[in-house]
């Protein structure tokens, strides 16, 4: 009988921080800061947020680095949930990555990525939309013509990012000079750092993706740590940067009442240059991330395919282009839906976050919550990496999740309740698989 073909371990360690770096480097920085200033009550708290969401995310990667090194798999958290709660709970979890978490982050991107675009090339009231979802046909189609081609984008568009945003630091250092000083800004509450916490870790979301690239890391055992810690490493140091940028060339009180704070630090440098500068650096940060997103979002699929008679279809992996062909189609033509859907309401963006962030945060702490199972019922699996500080580390990640899940359900809308509604269609689904 001939073996079916499967995931080879093509990914280099650089090759696998670029997809990782160029998922979480994506729009937040933008975006958030503005939320962030006008939250924390000076400069240095300011820098200080960003550098612990860096440190809270680093506790995150440290657990995935155990799960990963011991359980390499192209499903990634859908492996480890299938292992430590069983093949129902992992079908909820595929099930909401495809109609939730990986398709509805795919589709705020590309909503940034038109809003972007129709500043460059205007083209009517429905450009953006038009633009959002050529972006996803392009970026599926060019996933689906094979491996070599997607990290060959993926490294070019997170090098064209990350040196934007560089350029960015060097504007805020050199070539601005603050016409309003860093003074504090008071904080609304008690709460308010809490509430600047969810957009600095909003920010820094993504670097879980690496755990689909598992299966595909040269030495997985020996690099898949280094991957994750260099990712984060590399994220948070692009992050200080340019904030450090953004508080140099602006001042704080002038990031919390900015639009668009990156776009008014180019203005002051470059006039209106700079701002036609950063519309397209902001579009490059959107494709860089969909493409990755799109990227990993196929493997959970793929995994999915594998492990239901049902979805069968979705687990054929083409041995010529390396890539889980069926499984990327699909997860784009959900993403087109949800797009239609965005435009309907007056925010595309804000309603995909909204839409995605509940259902995130529960499985991530679910699969936190995962290591401490396999710890404790498969004692023999070899862990060529253990996380330090057992169970200290991933008890507090838990409790960054828990209150990220809390926050996500308070502080937003409508579009919450739809995710946490989709997500619960996977019962009925489940239901029938089984029988």
């Amino acid at each position: 009988m001939l073996n079916k073909p499967k995931p080879q371990p093509t990914f280099a360690v650089i090759e696998a921080v670029a997809v990782i770096v160029g998922i979480v480097v994506g729009v937040g920085i933008f975006k958030t800061p503005t939320l962030v200033a006008a939250n924390v009550s000076g400069g240095i708290s300011f820098l200080l947020i960003w550098l612990l969401g860096g440190l809270i995310s680093l506790l995150g990667a440290l657990c995935y680095g155990e799960l990963a090194t011991s359980y390499p798999h192209p499903g990634g958290e859908y492996h480890y949930l299938t292992r430590s709660f069983g093949k129902e709970m992992a079908l909820l979890f595929a099930w909401a990555r495809l109609s939730v978490m990986q398709t509805g982050s795919i589709a705020l991107l590309a909503f940034v990525f038109g809003d972007y675009v129709v500043q460059l090339v205007p083209l009517g009231d429905r450009a953006a939309a038009i633009y959002a979802a050529l972006a996803v046909i392009v970026l599926t189609g060019i996933n689906a013509l094979g491996i070599q081609l997607s990290k060959w984008l993926q490294n070019w568009l997170t090098a064209a990012k990350l040196l934007g945003l560089l350029f960015i630091f060097w504007t805020g250092l050199v070539l601005t000079s603050s016409s309003t000083p860093a003074v504090s800004t008071t904080p609304n509450s008690e709460g308010s750092y809490g509430s600047a916490l969810i957009f600095v870790l909003l920010t820094y979301g993504g670097w879980s993706e690496a755990a689909y690239l598992s299966a595909e890391i040269q030495d997985v055992k020996q690099n898949m740590v280094r991957v994750l810690v260099g990712s984060i490493g590399a994220i948070a140091l692009v992050f200080l940067l340019v904030n450090f940028a953004y508080l140099k060339g602006l001042g704080l009180s002038a990031i919390a009442n900015s639009q668009a704070v990156a776009a008014d630090l180019m203005r002051q440098a470059l006039g209106e240059a700079g701002v036609q500068f950063i519309s397209l650096l902001v579009a490059v940060s959107a494709l860089g991330a969909m493409q990755g997103t799109i990227f990993t979002g196929g493997r959970t699929n793929y995994a999915l395919g594998q492990d239901w008679k049902l979805f069968s279809w979705l687990g054929r992996w083409d041995e010529r282009t390396q890539t889980p062909l069926n499984a990327l189609l699909i997860q784009g033509t959900i993403t087109l839906a949800l797009i239609w859907l965005g435009t309907l309401t007056r925010s595309g963006f804000a309603t995909m976050v909204e839409y995605t962030a509940p259902v995130f945060w529960f499985f991530l702490l679910l699969t936190t919550l995962s290591l401490f199972v396999l710890r404790t019922v498969e004692p023999e699996v070899s862990r060529s990496f253990r996380v330090p500080l057992y169970p200290l580390t991933p008890l507090l990640f838990c409790a960054t999740c828990v209150y990220m899940l809390q926050a996500s359900l308070t502080y937003t809308g409508i579009g919450a309740l739809v995710g946490v509604g989709v997500l619960l269609t996977g019962v009925p689904l489940l239901l029938l698989v089984r029988h």
